[in-house]
């Protein structure tokens, strides 16, 4: 038989074989369901019938959108359409990818709470022209695929990256849901092979510096006896990062291996370098995921996994250009020139199929995530070590509707471990080869990758992320299910499952869960992890934070609610040192508040911890500086104001009225101080009282102020004229009950004078007034003497305002200056003299003590003195009844020293002002009327606003309404550009500039600079145009364009968003950057609620 006929024989065997299956799968088909009826297989005719009436299983359909959620993740690394910032923004990516929303949490002005903010007050970025964007960006076709935020704070940028690897910068200086273009990406190339495939931001310039050589935090809080002691840990900060201190820079790797890196100048213009990583030369070695981490000699580890399932771990080094250190070289003058350099580190092949693993690992050749970790610091040994850096890559499966039944989604977990070994040495003998100058060469260092074992998890996971406990020993899984996974990175076994209260690092140990897990696609964690947003299934953007899982919580002094303590404590502790957003914490923490101790003793709880200095009774000057600077305690106090707040027209508790005030006053001083302030270093100094709208702005602090004298003053002659309250301080037994008959009446004058912070607060703006009203004084002096020019008349009418509200107070500021003076000498007499005495009788030196000897016994009565004294006011900061020695101090108070004081006013013109721009008096009536009347108080200019109305203003609108005409001709609807001087940022040439936010020094001189030329900051520095862009029209009464407002999210006040050409104003604007409470500011729509 020929070779032929064989191969015909084969092939005729081979059809009849195919076809008596196919016949016996039709057989089983069509007679399948009689068969059990007709053939008694058991014996049991009845059991047959049963098992004949049962519908077989059948395996539910595949999600089509997570299908093509894991082929989007397959493809490219960089797809990422959901991202939460440092502090506090969103940037949501639309489904058909034409825009980028974004979103932020927010409380409520209606009643407290916190949720997700509605999307009609978001902020958009487009495709295209758009008429309710705030910038349109040019299409070439390709959807917006990623969104990545930079780790500043200052001025957070975010990056948005489209499918052909375009990339543009958004920088948002003051609202974080109003972007202006930082760099556009009209001149990227539009090409395939350009595509991002990974991106990073390095980490905050300066970061690797000697002085900030580490990252710290309170990772953990166990119990010592009844004590509840914090664990402190480091880890090194690694590089590189970018020179210039608060700023950050791009790195990003192409489909083609194109390393590019985008960093910025002392000007704020981004600049970009390249270096070509690899050559592509096929199909094969096309770059698909990459990973960046800043890991040990301060250089950038690269993770890239090819088509041709090779995983590349590269280092680069990066060269800023800059001087040597030994170069005193002020950094706004540097010009960068970065150079990067590459070094090949280990290749593997990522898909490496087990003999331990599932046989579904051949039809997972595909990643959907790598991630590179950098080494971590083990302190455990002495001296301390380095565990490996790490790469984790995921490959996921999903069962399609042929598969066999038997297969469950799953995700397959794969590691590497980044290993240097030392080369071994050579043989003696070669040693005599040296090279030619005789020196003999060290052996290199060898790096290889070590595959560790894989981890299976049936759940196909679509987030994968390292997160802030324990400074990154922690990762987080998210699972298509909505469910989360915390892993330990080096023994990936899940961690924080089982409750505890000996050793707390997570709240998850201590009873707070993520609850009401919904199926999503993608998901961004905010940074301090008490929260997700996640894409549901219908696309929809859904907020889940973390809730307490074990009912009440029960009185604090148990070992339940200190643990809950602890946990917020550590959290809240790494976000303020991180300058970071803590937001979520609060609306973690806000249903705790219905427990009365527990507001308390969680402020104790973290000022004990981070020691926040709350003690100012010592009257120094340098104590008032240190007072405004004092951010943790501004933190501190806005917490106090957060959960005493339970909407803008209803009554805040006695904590919310009391931080309110002391925010707004604090606030008040910060711009007048900074006002006055002018440069000495050039003749032509910026002046800011040499502008009408800062001396109007400055009339209405001051109106402020004299208001909150005035209504202070009434409040302590209504407590003279309290026969109960007089009761009180006359009985020493019944002494102790001041601070619960205080609080029952709202009544926060007593403590507002007592609470040497607040008191401090009280005095200097006194002494600011006062300064205020000299300036005025002769301000119109001279205008009397001279004739008014043409181009002052605003300013001379300005002055007359400011001199008309100031001398029209009814309680003089200088009289209650030396009321206050007065008794902060009492207040420190007292401590002195009580607390002295019961030290000294604790700490004799026995008789015949050394010098040395008593030195060191002083040294103990002096830190108890100043101990003893921070928790007084530490507690009269949370509202507790002032300490018994303060009782005939204020015995004496209110009976002398007031009625007194009562003779220089006229009380009746007091009980009878106007206080609605305190916005203090909680009655039912008072609250009703400024709902109706849509009332609200301008934090900034102190003025009323109307919901809904336009305010009449010299100053200029910040967004011009969109006209018929968006701007010139090729540039795209709501992208009509215009310049404003910059609020912040480096100066050109003479100077570094003004960085907002940033409080000089407190030295109040009486401001007599010549008028600054526009365009200048305030050392005299040409200032950096801002680029602005069109709003969606607003049209308030009569069609006038309407001012937008900003809203804090936080606190939920309010103010215009204004902008003004004249360099003076928009120096003192630059320190509303945030709100008075610390939150951030949003723009909404004039009246909205955000």
């Amino acid at each position: 038989m020929s070779a032929h006929d064989m191969s015909l024989l084969g092939a005729g065997d081979a059809m009849s074989i195919d076809a008596g299956i196919q016949g016996m799968q039709g057989i089983q088909g069509m007679e399948g369901a009689m068969a059990l009826d007709d053939v008694d297989l058991f014996g049991d005719p009845v059991m047959d019938n049963a098992l004949g009436a049962l519908p077989l299983p059948s395996r539910p359909p595949p999600n089509k959108q997570l299908q093509q959620r894991l082929d989007q993740l397959r493809t490219r690394g960089c797809s990422q359409g959901i991202a939460w910032g440092r502090v506090g923004s969103i940037a949501c990516v639309s489904k058909d990818g034409m825009s980028v929303d974004v979103r932020y949490i927010r409380c409520n002005p209606e009643n407290g709470e916190w949720d997700l903010n509605h999307p009609n007050s978001s902020g958009t970025i487009s495709l295209g022209p758009s008429p309710s964007s705030f910038i349109s960006l040019p299409s070439a076709g390709a959807p917006i695929v990623h969104v990545v935020w930079a780790p500043t704070t200052h001025m957070p940028d975010l990056a948005v990256i489209d499918g052909l690897g375009r990339i543009t910068i958004l920088t948002f200086p003051l609202q974080i849901n109003r972007p202006y273009p930082a760099r556009k990406w009209d001149a990227d190339p539009v090409d395939d092979l350009h595509s991002v495939v990974g991106c990073h931001w390095l980490p905050i310039g300066n970061a690797s510096s000697p002085n900030r050589g580490f990252l710290t935090q309170w990772s953990s809080a166990h119990w010592a006896g009844p004590e509840c002691k914090y664990t402190h840990m480091a880890q090194p900060a690694f590089g590189p990062s970018h020179p210039h201190p608060g700023r950050s820079a791009l790195v990003c790797v192409t489909t083609n291996g194109l390393l590019r890196l985008f960093y910025q100048h002392h000007n704020t213009r981004y600049e970009e370098t390249a270096l070509e990583l690899e050559s592509v030369t096929a199909a094969d070695d096309l770059i698909t995921h990459a990973s960046f981490c800043c890991d040990r000699q301060n250089t950038l580890l690269i993770a890239l996994a090819t088509a041709s399932k090779q995983l590349k771990v590269l280092r680069i080094a990066v060269n800023w250009g800059t001087p040597p250190a030994d170069k005193q070289v002020h950094p706004g003058s540097i010009q960068l020139r970065p150079t990067m350099k590459e070094m090949h580190v280990a290749a593997i092949s990522w898909f490496q199929h087990g003999p331990s693993e599932s046989g579904l690992d051949f039809s997972m050749a595909q990643l959907s995530h790598i991630i590179a970790l950098p080494s971590y610091m083990e302190t455990s040994s002495n001296p301390p070590t380095f565990a490996p850096a790490v790469v984790i890559t995921v490959r996921s499966y999903l069962p399609h509707e042929t598969s066999p039944y038997d297969q469950e989604p799953q995700s397959i977990i794969d590691r590497w471990e980044v290993l240097s070994d030392q080369a071994q040495t050579p043989h003696p003998a070669f040693e005599k080869l040296g090279s030619r100058n005789g020196a003999a060469a060290a052996p290199p260092t060898m790096t290889r990758l070590r595959k560790l074992e894989s981890v299976t998890v049936p759940k196909v996971i679509i987030s994968i992320h390292a997160t802030t406990i324990q400074l990154g020993k922690v990762i987080c899984l998210t699972c298509s299910d909505g469910t989360i996974q915390y892993r330990d990175r080096y023994t990936m076994a899940e961690v924080f499952t089982e409750h505890t209260t000996d050793n707390i690092i997570s709240p998850h140990q201590v009873g707070f869960q993520f609850e009401d897990a919904t199926p999503c696609f993608q998901v961004a964690f905010s940074p301090t992890n008490f929260s997700f947003v996640q894409t549901c299934e219908d696309g929809t953007l859904k907020w889940n934070r973390l809730r307490y899982t074990m009912g009440d919580l029960g009185p604090i002094q148990e070992v339940q609610p200190r643990a809950v303590l602890a946990a917020l404590t550590t959290a809240i502790s790494f976000a303020w040192q991180q300058q970071m957003s803590f937001d979520d914490i609060l609306a973690v923490a806000r249903p705790f508040t219905q427990n009365p101790r527990f507001t308390n003793a969680w402020l104790k709880e973290i000022i004990s911890l981070l020691r926040t200095v709350v003690d100012y009774s010592e009257e120094q000057h340098q104590h008032v500086d240190t007072l405004i600077r004092n951010t943790q305690l501004q933190h501190c106090l806005s917490l106090l104001n957060h959960f005493g707040f339970n909407g803008t027209f209803q009554p805040r508790s006695f904590h919310g009225k009391f931080a309110s005030v002391a925010l707004n006053l604090r606030n008040i001083i910060v711009l007048i101080v900074l006002a006055n302030h002018s440069s000495a270093k050039s003749s032509a100094a910026l002046n800011p009282l040499d502008e009408s709208e800062v001396v109007d702005t400055l009339t209405g602090c001051a109106e402020w102020a004299i208001s909150l004298f005035s209504w202070l003053t009434d409040s302590l002659f209504n407590l003279v004229d309290d026969p109960e309250f007089l009761a009180l301080l006359s009985d020493q037994k019944r002494f102790q009950e001041l601070a619960s008959y205080l609080h029952a009446r709202n009544d926060v004058s007593v403590h507002l004078l007592l609470c040497s912070s607040t008191r401090s607060l009280l005095q200097v703006a006194c002494r600011r007034i006062s300064g205020l009203e000299e300036i005025s004084n002769r301000a119109l002096l001279y205008y009397k003497a001279h004739s008014v020019p043409k181009n002052q008349l605003a300013l001379h009418h300005s002055y007359q305002r400011m001199h008309r509200t100031i001398s029209a107070s009814l309680v003089k500021p200088q009289d209650l200056e030396r009321l206050l003076s007065t008794l902060s000498k009492e207040i420190s007499t007292a401590y002195q003299r009580t607390l002295i005495t019961v030290a000294k009788n604790k700490e004799q030196p026995p008789p015949g003590a050394t010098e040395q000897q008593q030195q060191q016994s002083q040294q103990r009565v002096d830190n108890f003195v100043k101990t003893a004294q921070s928790r007084f006011e530490l507690e009269m900061l949370c509202g507790a009844c002032p300490p018994n020695i303060f009782r005939e101090i204020l015995a004496r108070l209110f009976t002398t020293t007031l009625p007194a004081f009562k003779m220089t006013t006229d009380p009746a013109k007091l009980y009878f002002a106007n206080y609605d721009l305190l916005e203090v008096i909680d009655d039912d009536k008072t609250l009703r009327a400024r709902k109706e009347a849509g009332k609200h108080v301008d934090v900034f200019r102190r003025v009323e606003l109307i919901g809904g109305q336009h305010q009449q203003q010299q100053t200029q609108q910040s967004f011009p309404p969109a006209a018929a005409s968006n701007g010139p001709p090729g540039k795209s609807g709501g992208e009509n550009i215009k310049t404003e001087p910059n609020v912040g940022g480096g100066g050109g040439a003479g100077g570094g500039g003004i960085k907002m936010g940033n409080t000089p020094s407190l030295s109040l001189g009486l401001a007599t600079g010549p008028t600054a030329n526009a365009g200048n900051t305030a050392n005299g520095a040409p200032a950096v145009p801002m680029t602005q862009v069109n709003s969606p029209r607003e049209d308030g009464a009569g069609n006038a364009p309407a001012l937008r407002w900003r809203r804090c999210v936080r606190c939920a006040s309010v103010m215009e968003d204004i902008m003004n050409q004249r360099p003076g104003f928009t120096y003192v604007l630059a320190q509303q950057r945030k709100c008075c409470c610390g939150g951030s500011w949003t723009l909404v729509a004039n009246g909205a609620l955000g």
